[in-house]
């Protein structure tokens, strides 16, 4: 890395502020340490899970998810369901729409259910444990002047609204990707990611203005949250409560407190899916009783608990939906990620002059959505990519862009509703071409991809129709 770089201009994995407070303790560093070790030097998997010092933060749902056969993966100190073995009777349901791996490297830390999940989802409809999410609530009448000061979006909004926003470096670079609620007036409601989340906390708290007319409070061990997605989900929510679910009732990127029962909920109709859906916030105590409320009244929908595998991975990609520390990355800017929007709000942010001067070059890369199209090895097996695999051309060229950076694979994993494997991979603009024949080079061999979508417009539902109806 340029040590000449701004503090803030750095990757995510170099900023000592990520680290949560557990994770600064003896015990902990002396586990992780002594595992690093044996780690630094064997053949690690990409989803290989630590072993030391688990079980330090559990979900209101643990109990709920632990008798369902929850396979935990752990993020910031919370263990998270990835795919749930109660779900394996999914697989005779789906059948040959599943995607199994034979290879047994392809095939660690997975499962053919996650898919099986998945399409359980886009059929009818799923709930999801979401409690790592980081929430910050920012306060006081200096409070829309912070959120201005770091956001790239307009923050300058109705009460009732989100907004999802990246936050960029100085030099244009992505800091951060996150959602924002406006609760009131004085009060914004800041989601983001468990494992960047301490580091977004600390970017907010040294962007606050001088004259202390605003303040952060984190509540993330206060308030529990629970997604609930897929064309039955507003069925199983209108059952829930009296208060106007409908589309014309309560749009997209809009919030509200609705009332279920004894429950007070705070209710977000956003998606990392792309379906219909809302996320459901609650404080801690009362989550296990929300998880029971919108189990019982989701199994006449055919309602199914579905893990971070299809949240993180089949979900957001057949949406083409980026992921900070994958996509999102500070060496990257929001024109070549294809998250410009079409106007620059007037209000200064951070970034905003690099980005300014961005928009105005042509970009030296531009993401893009690719797919496999065989992915038979040499051996006669099937293989699957993991990511992070290079891009080439078919006879094993690598591609480089105008910044002497090489293409790669950001994120890989299965599309079960469009029956292909799924790529994202910055490309230098006379490789982003829909049709664009290419090659992913995985263990040695190379396999034929081909380019599906340049930009943001999604494989699934590309009209957004799923989502906003």
């Amino acid at each position: 890395m340029d040590g000449s770089r701004r503090a803030g201009d750095r990757p995510a994995h170099l900023d000592v502020a990520r680290f949560h407070e557990h994770q600064k303790t003896r015990a902990h560093v002396n586990a992780r340490t002594a595992e690093g070790f044996n780690k630094t030097y064997g053949i690690v998997h990409p989803s290989e899970q630590w072993e030391s010092n688990r079980n330090v933060r559990l979900p209101p749902f643990f109990e709920r998810e632990s008798e369902l056969g929850a396979v935990f993966f752990e993020v910031a100190g919370w263990e998270r369901p990835h795919w749930y073995e109660s779900n394996a009777p999914l697989l005779d349901e789906f059948g040959e729409r599943v995607a199994r791996r034979e290879a047994e490297w392809d095939s660690r830390w997975w499962s053919p259910i996650i898919n099986a999940e998945h399409l359980a989802m886009r059929e009818r409809v799923a709930m999801f444990d979401l409690s790592a999410f980081c929430i910050f609530d920012v306060l006081g009448p200096g409070a829309l002047a912070a959120l201005q000061r770091v956001s790239m979006r307009q923050m300058d909004v109705p009460l009732g609204r989100v907004v999802y926003t990246p936050w960029l470096s100085p030099g244009g670079g992505f800091k951060a990707d996150l959602t924002v609620m406006r609760l009131g007036e004085e009060q914004f409601r800041v989601v983001t990611g468990g494992a960047h989340g301490m580091g977004d906390r600390k970017w907010l708290l040294d962007h606050l203005p001088e004259d202390g007319s605003a303040r952060v409070a984190d509540l993330t061990s206060s308030w529990t949250t629970l997604g609930l997605w897929g064309p039955r989900s507003r069925d199983v929510l209108s059952s829930l409560t009296g208060d106007d679910v409908s589309n014309e009732g309560f749009r997209f990127a809009t919030c509200r407190t609705i009332e279920a029962g004894p429950l007070c909920i705070l209710a977000s109709r956003i998606s990392y899916v792309g379906d219909l859906g809302w996320e459901l916030y609650v404080p801690v105590e009362q989550g296990a009783r929300l998880w029971d409320v919108v189990s019982e009244a989701g199994e006449p929908h055919g309602l199914v608990p579905a893990g971070i595998g299809v949240y993180g991975t089949t979900g957001r990609l057949e949406k083409c939906y980026r992921a900070f520390g994958a996509e999102l990355e500070s060496e990257y800017t929001a024109i070549e990620a294809g998250m410009s929007g079409a106007k620059v709000k007037d209000e200064d942010f951070v970034g905003r002059k690099a980005h300014l001067r961005q928009r105005d070059e042509e970009p030296a890369a531009v993401l893009c959505t690719l797919t496999v199209d065989d992915h038979t090895s040499s051996s006669g097996q099937n293989r699957y990519t993991l990511g992070r695999e290079p891009i080439v051309t078919r006879d094993g060229e690598p591609l480089t862009d105008a910044k002497g950076r090489r293409s790669y694979v950001t994120s890989a994993g299965a599309g079960p509703s469009v029956g292909k494997h799924i790529l994202l991979a910055y490309l230098p603009p006379e490789g982003a071409k829909v049709g664009e024949e290419l090659a992913v080079e995985y263990l040695a061999e190379r396999y034929p991809v081909t380019v599906a979508v340049v930009g943001p417009t999604p494989l699934f539902d590309p009209e957004n129709e799923r989502v906003r109806s």
